[in-house]
């Protein structure tokens, strides 16, 4: 199971989806829970990439090209909230999860699916070793930043966690995924 598929599907209500890109989580979405989907990205040379039509698909979607550090949306406004291998790249990850909680309701979910830094010392060593240059070569993508932490600092408590290594290149695959709510 892709680890998207793991996690959108959680998504309800208003939802604000953190890095939209070109739509690879729209797919996953189960239309009967969304009452309406913000896709927002700096990007909208990627937004316009997308190949699916979000209207086939059974969501009311509003694309907004912004930073995830300054969200323009009022406070309180989204039940839930989707990031999905964004963290690794947003320049201020920690302001950016401030914004994200102040645009949650209070009682609203932050659904996540990130790589970030693993638990094994050398594997560790080895991503903050090469991370100058993955940054340089992979568009800004960060493979050490600690997730679970950053969850931490920008106001969440962590509901549930899930750890692994995907398949691949171990310094890049170690993947968190799970939700967390506002503390």
């Amino acid at each position: 199971m892709l680890q998207r598929e793991k996690v959108v599907p959680l998504a309800y209500g208003k939802v604000l989806e953190v890095g939209i890109g070109t739509g690879l989580n729209l797919g996953y979405y189960n239309s009967n829970k969304i009452e309406h989907l913000t896709g927002l990205d700096p990007s909208e040379e990627n937004w316009k990439i997308n190949k699916v039509n979000a209207e086939s698909l059974g969501l009311d979607l509003s694309f907004v090209q912004a930073s995830a550090d300054q969200i323009p949306a009022e406070n309180d406004q989204f039940d839930s909230a989707l990031i999905t291998y964004t963290l690794c790249s947003i320049p201020d990850p920690l302001t950016s999860l401030l914004e994200i909680r102040r645009v949650l309701k209070p009682d609203g979910i932050l659904i996540f699916c990130e790589h970030g830094i693993a638990p094994d010392r050398k594997i560790e060593k080895w991503q903050h070793a090469i991370n100058p240059a993955w940054r340089f070569i992979s568009g800004g993508c960060n493979l050490n930043r600690d997730v679970p932490g950053l969850l931490d600092k920008g106001g969440f408590r962590i509901k549930n966690l899930e750890t692994m290594y995907l398949p691949g290149w171990r310094i890049t695959t170690y993947n968190y995924w799970g939700t967390a709510e506002i503390r």
